[in-house]
């Protein structure tokens, strides 16, 4: 570097009689350390909570969904040991979806019925992590008839209906047999077996979970099933899964990922994340540009040192350089402090819970997730940032004519 790194060492430590310059420095460098250290927050934040979100929605759901539209399924072991064999398929189980009415002590509301079955189904799902009480093996009824069949229901759902584990609840279809009387309802006594939480108010006040027996036999199926669930190793990978999966299967399957069907609510998170990195980077700017007029001031304080350094032979290029050093070591030391603030909040935050979120989200804390690209992007911007800032001063600075500025010397 030369000697222009010296020179603009000696410019960053002002003397006393110049010390509003230094203090102009110090506040550049805490607008950079700002700008950098919000901007980190707030894309750990969230980034923790779309993958909080997107967890608690696989958790309840499939990574993807097999269906042959408006057919159902009566053999699906076929594609389901087909399916098996494809790489990165970690887990294969039937379901069934329906609608019905349900009653309890207190009353009785609508509900999605959803047939699983017990022994593959933790394959797929993550049901028994939601579990507060029982297990999805309770759900089918035992050989001898002493009980009911089971349902696992929503946290919310139970507390509308006033049932606790024990207790039995109706189940009621309005598509049941054509009488002379008109069509009967069909009616099914289950025995609540299983309390889940998922966290989402959506699922947990509507689900209820059956044994997929007893949900072909609650609605009139027989032995067909509604169509498969899969589960993958690698979720960033299930639309090319399932594009391998409708190729393997052929003609009338569909095959449909998870990011698929929640494209709405995850392109809606993408955007706001993007939104608050930009508003987050004006900030980053705001600091450049006090960078721009601190290194405008220093030029303008030391007009007679750049004559003299040029009368002595220095270059417009080596004039440059010593205030885009000096507003390089500005932004430098503001991005460096930036990102060790923005990594000690995020510490803090996920160490200790001690921001609560109302009920309407999924989670009860903040969720903090810190992708370490995203840092290293951060810090990247921040200094180009800072560098192109320096340009302007730099170059006035190169442009000082000596015979001018020495004229009255």
């Amino acid at each position: 570097m030369g000697f222009e790194w010296f020179i603009s060492r000696r410019y960053l430590k002002a003397k006393r009689r110049k010390g509003f310059i230094s203090l102009i420095s110090l506040i550049s460098v805490a607008g950079v350390m700002v700008g950098v250290a919000a901007l980190i927050v707030v894309l750990a934040v969230m980034t923790g909570f779309t993958a909080e979100f997107r967890d608690k929605i696989l958790g309840i759901n499939s990574h993807i969904v097999v269906q042959r539209p408006g057919v159902e399924l009566i053999d699906y072991r076929t594609p389901a040991e087909r399916i098996m064999n494809l790489p990165g398929v970690a887990g294969v189980t039937p379901y069934i979806y329906g609608q019905a009415m349900i009653t309890g002590g207190l009353g009785g509301t609508g509900a999605i019925i959803r047939g699983i079955d017990p022994a593959t189904v933790d394959n797929v799902l993550r049901l028994a992590d939601y579990l507060e009480a029982g297990r999805a093996a309770d759900l089918a009824p035992p050989a001898e008839g002493r009980r009911p069949p089971g349902v696992i229901l929503g946290r919310e759902l139970a507390e509308l209906l006033g049932v606790e584990l024990g207790e039995r609840v109706k189940l009621i279809s309005a598509s049941g047999p054509l009488t002379p009387m008109g069509v009967l309802p069909r009616i099914k006594t289950c025995l609540v077996v299983g309390i889940f939480s998922s966290g989402i108010y959506e699922y947990d006040s509507s689900l209820a979970y059956l044994d997929l027996d007893t949900a072909r036999d609650f609605l009139d199926l027989g032995a067909a099933v509604h169509g498969l669930e899969v589960r993958v190793h690698e979720i960033n990978r299930a639309d090319k899964i399932a594009q391998q999966i409708s190729q393997t299967l052929g003609p009338g399957y569909s095959a449909r990922d998870w990011m698929t069907m929640n494209r709405n609510i995850f392109t809606a998170l993408a955007l706001e994340k993007a939104a608050l990195s930009v508003i987050m980077t004006l900030v980053v700017m705001v600091a450049a540009f006090n960078i721009v007029s601190t290194l405008i001031m220093v030029v303008m304080e030391k007009t007679r040192d750049i004559a003299i350094l040029k009368a002595m032979g220095a270059t417009d290029r080596s004039i440059m350089r010593i205030f885009m050093y000096e507003g390089l070591v500005i932004g430098s030391a503001g991005t460096a402090l930036g990102v060790g603030v923005g990594l000690t909040i995020c510490e803090i935050l996920s160490r200790y819970h001690f921001i609560d979120l109302p009920e309407v989200y999924p989670i009860s804390t903040l969720p903090v997730q810190v992708l370490p690209q995203d840092v290293a992007l951060i810090a990247l911007a921040a200094v180009v940032i800072t560098f192109v800032a320096t340009i302007y001063p730099s170059w006035r600075a190169a442009r000082v004519d000596p015979a001018v500025a020495l004229r009255y010397e």
